[in-house]
């Protein structure tokens, strides 16, 4: 798979967070490379980072952590 980037810095996947995708129904890594590249960003407390991606039934959303180097993605969830 290729690397995917956001503000020039790569993105890593956890292990956790695809044994959660994967548990949660999720295909990976189709929908979560789908996510990360043209999902929504949304920023919370001093690091965190979210990429929302929804569709009609349902939307995915990945949870992570930026960093000044990297953004590490650490679970992944369903939302409404």
């Amino acid at each position: 798979m290729d690397e995917i980037y956001f503000q020039n810095k790569p993105i890593f996947i956890t292990i956790h967070a695809i044994k959660r995708a994967r548990q949660r129904n999720i295909a990976y890594p189709d929908q979560v490379y789908n996510v990360l590249k043209t999902g929504k960003t949304e920023r919370f407390g001093k690091n965190g980072i979210k990429f929302i991606k929804k569709s009609k039934s349902s939307s995915i959303i990945c949870i992570g952590e930026d960093t000044s180097q990297v953004i590490i993605i650490k679970t992944i969830e369903r939302g409404n």
